[in-house]
């Protein structure tokens, strides 16, 4: 008896792996198949006669055509097989494929991937800007990343910082706390908040719901509502501060090759773009300028074909940005202030501030906490033992979703928490002990119905 081996999955005239494998094939989760070999497939599992073997030879080769036990996809945490180096494992991450050392392709990959410290230019520290009443824009939620990121800038670095938040309607009740105390800690921050109308927010969150069972617009949405407001400002700089397990995590969701993260140090091709605008009659860009206005550019217009034919894409980007468009004029000004900024040349320059150098050895979120707490009046969700994304109430119905999607093998994406989890522990941002403890209690890694999902459906009903 002849089995197509778990996790590969028909996908037209392809094979689809839905998991992480191992280090040599890591990102060989596709394989062609022509109409003969498809019909072989299609009939799986039952006995094979001599010559659908030699139509199927390349795959039981490979092992992805099997005659031997099938591997399973663990029910719960219980019956996962975990990493023996991180808090990685099979269940989180299903498909997930360990060496004969028991390493998943994470802690495989750790010293090719060290290096891989933003998709954006780096940038840990600024000057005042004569040209603008503000130094540096951030996008604050409440947060833990977001409040460390201001504290550093506003409190440290004593910048002209413009604060913008946009109130969604699932903040959480302690990131609406710890924005109204940061405004009593920093006096040199401005704070913006906006927020869409109901009817117009429900359209967009209605669609997006529809392709990816969750209504997560962030930050994207923000993109679009801000980026006007920072080109009429002339805000020298906007700043992110992920931390490396979300900016090394797009790496291993097929979304960012190695490349992407080295394009903003390379001189001769930065050049010839420079060299394009100039014959264009427009001024060259400075470090950061071309990624931000491709941000802008995306959520305006969609994905361009180069991006499209490079097979790197992200589906939760490609998602919003459908969704986006359910209310067309709400992008209308974005294209305006694309427009004239590109022209004038006035345009934000995207920055990521590399957390790791601010905390001057590794980013621990025990630490942090207490940092934040103490300088900038930081409230904790009631869940201490959580780390990742703390500032709203459905970020644990996405984690659900995108696991519940991926684990069915209805979505190529893998879970972007459970990825970020288990690099946090293999970096040492958090220990191995904390990372499993937030996966049994604080993520969304289930099967069942949450409770939390209520407040989405609740909202766009």
């Amino acid at each position: 008896m002849y089995y197509l081996q778990n996790r590969w999955k028909i996908d037209g005239k392809t094979l689809r792996y839905y998991g992480l494998r191992n280090k040599d094939k890591m990102f060989c989760n596709t394989v062609k198949i022509n109409g003969k070999q498809l019909a072989v497939i299609s009939k799986l599992p039952c006995e094979l006669s001599e010559a659908d073997l030699k139509t199927v030879k390349h795959l039981v080769g490979e092992q992805i055509v099997t005659d031997k036990q099938l591997k399973s996809t663990p029910k719960n945490l219980d019956e996962a097989t975990f990493c023996i180096s991180c808090a990685a494992n099979d269940y989180i991450i299903p498909g997930l494929e360990f060496d004969e050392q028991g390493r998943c392709p994470l802690c495989q990959t750790k010293d090719e991937t060290a290096r891989l410290k933003s998709i954006t230019p780096i940038k840990n520290t600024f000057t005042h800007c004569k040209k603008s009443r503000f130094d540096v824009a951030v996008f604050y939620t409440g947060g833990k990343d977001s409040t460390y990121l201001l504290y550093h800038l506003a409190k440290v670095q004593k910048l002209r910082v413009l604060a913008l938040t946009w109130e969604i309607p699932f903040m959480s009740d302690c990131a609406r706390a710890s924005i109204e105390n940061a405004k009593k800690h920093f006096d040199n921050v401005e704070f913006v908040t906006r927020k869409i109308s109901d009817c117009d927010l429900k359209k967009i969150y209605k669609k997006l719901y529809e392709l990816a069972d969750n209504t997560c617009a962030c930050p994207s949405l923000a993109y679009v509502l801000f980026y006007p407001d920072l080109v009429e400002a002339k805000v020298p700089y906007f700043a992110v501060g992920n931390e490396s397990a979300q900016i090394v995590g797009l790496y291993y969701n097929h979304m960012a090759p190695k490349f992407a993260y080295k394009f903003w140090q390379n001189k001769f091709l930065n050049g010839l773009i420079g060299l394009g605008r100039l014959l264009t009659l427009r001024p060259p860009l400075k470090s950061g300028q071309l990624h931000t206005l491709e941000t802008m550019k995306q959520l305006a217009y969609g994905d361009n074909p180069f991006k499209k034919i490079s097979g790197y894409t992200n589906e939760l980007v490609s998602n919003v940005v459908t969704a986006i468009h359910e209310v067309p004029q709400i992008v209308k000004p974005l294209k305006r202030a694309i427009r004239r900024s590109s022209w004038s040349g006035n345009i934000p320059r995207f920055v990521q501030v590399d957390f790791d150098v601010l905390a001057q050895g590794k980013y621990d979120w025990r630490k942090v906490k207490d940092v934040i707490t103490e300088q900038c009046g930081w409230v904790a969700p009631n869940n201490s033992v959580k780390g990742l994304h703390t500032s709203c109430k459905i970020e644990k119905c996405k984690e659900h979703s995108q696991f519940k999607r991926f684990y069915n093998m209805t979505s190529s994406m893998i879970p972007f928490s459970a990825l970020e989890i288990a690099l946090a522990s293999s970096m040492g941002n958090v220990p191995r002990e904390q990372a499993l403890e937030e996966m049994k209690t604080a993520l969304g890694f289930t099967l069942d119905e949450i409770d939390e999902c209520a407040y989405m459906k609740e909202y766009i009903k």
